[in-house]
């Protein structure tokens, strides 16, 4: 499967008659899948039709989705139905009128109902537009994923990378020569031979205490879970689809141990590499946030 982002854009558009119309859709990154509709009165329908879709296709992200619909403005064409402006003008005429009241005027005569008529073109066809209106989303949804997974395909190359950089400092903190046994039991000899000197202290004590030091200074489980989180990672990777939360998990787990790596180093040059870790882990961990 293809790895995807939760970041995207759509646009569709067409018409239907005299009906300009355009579907847009945005998506950016949520920890589920949250669809907000906005269209005009009356299309509720075919907008919830366009918000299962995107809901049966996405898995996570908050998507915008927005139909805007423009009609032209014609002026319409009246004309006088002269015939039956006549025959009341007829009829009034035949009336008698009461004492007092004014005789009927052209214009009280024109505005009654069905004297003016109108040419007006007719609306669209509705069906038509319904229709055109449900090809273009599945355009848009069709649009909006690739549009996400090519997102995908950038963000798997700067997510590879910061792999590939947490191994490199995963393998230098294994090499460190401060990890060396020699190295280890020196510190430990020094530090216990200044306290011996200072005196006061039982030496067969100070030896059980460096010997728990030098059990607790050891980060070998923590390489080592390092390297089993780093391989699920690159799995999930080249499996793709829906994996962003997986990989928000492990991005914390590699977070733990490359805290707990700074915390149990006893020489420089290991924290540094610590440190240098935890940054990798922390732009690691902002860039899976995107993952779908």
């Amino acid at each position: 499967m293809i790895l995807s982002s939760m970041t995207g854009f759509a646009r569709a558009a067409g018409s239907s008659g005299p009906v300009q119309w355009a579907w847009e859709v945005r998506s950016v990154n949520g920890r589920g899948l949250d669809v907000r509709l906005r269209v005009p009165n009356g299309y509720d329908a075919v907008g919830e039709i366009a918000r299962t879709a995107l809901q049966k296709t996405l898995a996570r992200g908050q998507c915008q989705l927005s139909l805007a619909l423009t009609r032209p403005e014609a002026a319409p064409r009246v004309r006088i139905n002269e015939t039956l402006l006549g025959e009341l003008a007829a009829a009034v005429a035949r009336v008698p009128r009461p004492e007092g009241m004014a005789p009927a005027s052209l214009d009280g005569l024109l505005g009654i109902r069905g004297v003016i008529e109108s040419d007006e073109e007719p609306g669209s066809d509705t069906e038509a537009l319904a229709r055109d209106l449900a090809e273009g989303v599945v355009r848009l949804v069709a649009d909006l994923v690739e549009a996400r997974r090519a997102e995908g395909r950038a963000l798997k190359g700067v997510v590879e990378g910061q792999l590939a950089e947490m191994a490199r400092l995963t393998a230098a903190a294994e090499a460190c020569p401060a990890r060396r046994p020699e190295a280890v039991k020196a510190r430990l000899a020094a530090t216990v031979a200044s306290l011996t000197e200072a005196g006061g202290l039982d030496p067969d004590r100070l030896h059980q205490e460096a010997v728990l030091l030098a059990a607790k200074a050891d980060v070998r489980e923590e390489l080592d879970r390092l390297r089993a989180h780093l391989a699920s990672a690159a799995d999930l990777l080249a499996a793709g689809g829906p994996v962003g939360r997986k990989l928000d998990f492990l991005a914390q787990e590699l977070g733990r141990e490359a805290n707990t790596l700074c915390a149990k180093a006893g020489d420089v040059t290991l924290s540094r590499i610590g440190l240098d870790l935890k940054a990798v882990v922390e732009q690691f961990r902002e860039q899976v946030q995107n993952v779908e």
